[in-house]
């Protein structure tokens, strides 16, 4: 079964076979076939011009050094020889989408000043590495209707252009092209659902808006960008997370309320900003062996790079990402302090399946926030509903696929172990 990708023999049950040598299925190679053969350029001035017309303004309101962002954000991409035309393409894309966005906000607060005064009320913030329980724990809290969260079909264009309000049947435009995107991903790598499925009303992290900015460290999921990260860890992100929170503002005038539940693996290296940024919020912080988040995140990196680039690098996704998680959570232990224990809870991974209705009451009680019984049987219906794992469980194989065993991994994190109750899984 090598020709469908991972080999699959049950839902439990997903071995991938071909992960560093893939089989392509007839889908995958007619996509590649088709893209590679349109090289795909990155001219910053034709971007722009096409951002201005779809969203009908013409202000990046560029007075804090955004074109430098723009030009080194651009520059990190170009400089990644390993992409195929198919990611050229979505990257281009995304870099439209974002300055489309920008320019439809700047309209907007400019049309509506009221927006920067709108408070963003007690978030509740999870901060926490990918494939450490934040996606499930996000989605919970975002159960309760009194509770603002961003799903990723707005996450990608959070300000809707000028004239694009809903169609004849009332759907946002917005919606619909997420969920034509997403479609188009299952059909091209159907497995992502079993890894990390962003399905347009699935709950996404904010960084997503952060990135309006060209501030954040999205772009080196998408790409081999190490300079970027460099960059990106130099800049003063207080006046970038300032950014956010106005984003936050102009999406709840656009449809409240106005209290949040946010979350995102960067904000685990950027406490002090978050916190400035939003003082009066409560924290839950997860917190997992590093070995399964790097594991999860390595696999399913290799697997979208059979269609993202011309060849696959275990060597290289196993140092990157084990450095960039030890940064990551090197900063969480150093500044975790910054968070005050009367408002922030820690959740070891272990803890979390089928103890969540205690951990939210503590959540609950920490942010001074009445857990009523009407929230509480929407966060039983959604437990019910979802179920860890429902898509399959991947079977990782860290030394077959990466060559290091999961001991060895784990014994860089001893600093980790020593700060959380974290669990060798």
């Amino acid at each position: 079964m090598g020709s469908l990708g991972p080999h699959s023999q049950d839902i439990d049950d997903i071995d991938f076979d071909d992960l560093i040598s893939p089989q392509l299925t007839d889908v995958q190679r007619q996509i590649l076939k088709f893209t590679e053969s349109r090289h795909v350029e990155f001219d910053i001035d034709r971007m722009l011009a096409e951002a201005i017309e779809q969203a009908g303004a013409d202000d990046l309101n560029d007075t804090d050094g955004f074109g430098d962002r723009l030009t080194a954000h651009v520059a990190a991409i170009e400089s990644d020889a390993g992409l195929t035309q198919l990611t050229r393409s979505t990257l281009r894309q995304r870099v439209v989408r974002l300055l489309r966005n920008r320019l439809s906000l700047t309209e907007l607060v400019k049309r509506y000043p009221e927006i920067e005064s709108i408070p963003i009320e007690k978030p509740f913030i999870v901060v926490g590495m990918p494939r450490s329980g934040t996606t499930h724990l996000v989605n919970l809290i975002a159960a309760d209707p009194r509770r603002r969260a961003l799903p990723y079909w707005e996450s990608q264009e959070p300000i809707p252009a000028r004239g694009q309000g809903p169609d004849i049947c009332g759907v946002d435009p917005r919606y619909t092209r997420a969920k034509q995107e997403h479609d188009a991903l299952m059909a091209s790598a159907p497995v992502v659902a079993a890894m990390h499925d962003r399905f347009p009303e699935a709950i996404e992290e904010e960084v997503e808006l952060l990135d309006l900015d060209l501030a954040g460290y999205v772009l080196e999921w998408h790409a081999r960008v190490a300079d970027w990260r460099d960059y990106y860890l130099s800049l003063d992100q207080t006046r970038h997370y300032a950014y956010l929170k106005k984003v936050l503002q102009a999406l709840t005038f656009l449809r409240g309320p106005q209290t949040w539940i946010l979350k995102s693996p960067q904000h685990c290296e950027q406490l002090g900003p978050l916190m400035a940024t939003f003082p009066d919020a409560t924290v839950a912080f997860t917190h997992r062996d590093p070995v399964a988040v790097i594991q999860s995140a390595i696999t399913m990196m290799a697997y979208s790079d059979r269609l993202r680039r011309t060849s696959i690098d275990p060597e290289w996704l196993l140092d990157y990402w084990s450095d960039r998680v030890r940064r990551l959570l090197s900063a969480c232990v150093r500044d975790r302090d910054l968070v005050s224990a009367e408002h922030s809870i820690d959740i070891g991974f272990h803890h979390l399946n089928g103890n969540e209705m205690s951990l939210l009451e503590e959540l609950y009680r920490r942010g001074g926030v009445e857990l009523t019984p009407q929230v509480r049987e929407r966060f039983q219906r959604y437990l019910d509903g979802n179920p860890r794992g429902k898509h399959g469980r991947v079977r990782y194989e860290l030394q077959r696929h990466f060559g290091i065993s999961a001991d060895e991994l784990r014994g860089r994190f001893g600093f980790y172990f020593d700060s959380f109750d974290v669990r060798p899984e």
